[in-house]
């Protein structure tokens, strides 16, 4: 078998290389070839650590993976905010999955991953070890902004700057309760896996991460509070469990103790990653309509098309 890289490829491990571009070799298959020195990279042996140039062959003595049947639905686009920098800002609709089943063919329950990479498939150079892909998580209920890398160095750039506190992302949300002044929630964390559910741990306890969160009140009205959350910290269901924690669950997030609007025998909560901003670029997602809707009903000072730019 003959691999030639892509730009895409440069600069990284030969042995990650082959992880990504060989997903049904056995890695331990992989490892001993190299081990054998029949891994040849522009006909020489190769080592798993070196590190590749673009344009290059590697040759390896495995079969071709069988070629399997792949059904190619028609998906619609996904709605792009901003591109650049190796980076693209999708407008993640309400009820849609950032991941999906990467063993599952593409439906109508597409995930917003799925819908990424079929957009793109055609739009991206060759790269054997290189796959677009969310950059950070979106709950499934909520709604907004999440990036998407287009290639190696976008990936890369993101990453770093989100491990340095770099990119600031603002939320839309409803909760229950009133709140009439700017609060900093700072607790920690503690996620469970089996409940997929996040809890603020004890007073005092030093098990979790720490999560901070800054809020700044829009309106209230009767029992609901429209506010912004700017999130300093990223923790799984951060501003959900903080909101609960702090007595303002999100308004119909039975999951953290909210409960559902009058008339609404459904349930479902209101979060909309609205804004981000990283190095000098500032990306916004407008409001879903059932957002809008939603704040038309509950609150009768705030006009939500203010939130579309």
């Amino acid at each position: 078998m003959e691999l030639i890289t892509g730009e895409n490829d440069k600069g990284r491990r030969l042995d990650r290389i082959l992880r990504k571009a060989l997903p049904y070799h056995p890695l331990q298959l992989i490892h001993r070839l190299l081990r054998q020195g029949r891994v040849l990279v522009n006909g020489k042996p190769a080592k798993a650590q070196d590190h590749i140039e673009c344009g290059v062959k590697i040759s390896i003595p495995l079969k071709d993976a069988p070629k399997q049947a792949k059904t190619s639905p028609i998906l619609p686009p996904p709605e792009i905010i901003w591109q650049g920098l190796e980076l693209l800002a999708v407008n993640k609709p309400e009820g849609t999955a950032v991941h999906g089943d990467s063993n599952s063919s593409l439906d109508s329950n597409s995930s917003l991953d799925d819908t990424v990479r079929s957009f793109l498939a055609e739009k991206l150079p060759h790269s054997l070890s290189f796959k677009p892909g969310p950059l950070h998580r979106l709950d499934k209920p909520s709604s907004g902004i999440v990036i998407f890398s287009t290639g190696i160095e976008g990936a890369r750039l993101f990453t770093s700057l989100m491990r340095e506190r770099k990119v600031h992302k603002t939320y839309l949300a409803i909760v229950e309760g009133n709140i009439n002044r700017e609060e900093i929630w700072e607790d920690r964390l503690e996620r469970d896996g089996e409940k997929k559910k996040t809890f603020v741990s004890k007073s005092g306890s030093e098990d979790g991460k720490t999560a901070i969160t800054k809020i700044k009140p829009v309106a209230q009205e009767g029992n609901y509070s429209l506010i912004m959350a700017k999130i300093v910290t990223g923790r799984t269901h951060q501003i959900r469990a903080q909101a609960a924690s702090h007595r303002h669950p999100l308004a119909g997030d039975r999951k953290y103790g909210g409960h559902s609007f009058d008339g609404d025998s459904k349930g479902g909560f209101f979060l909309h990653a609205w804004k981000i901003e990283f190095l000098d670029i500032k990306i916004s997602a407008p409001i879903p309509q059932k957002f809008k809707e939603k704040i038309k009903a509950l609150f009768s000072n705030v006009n939500p098309d203010r939130f579309s730019d």
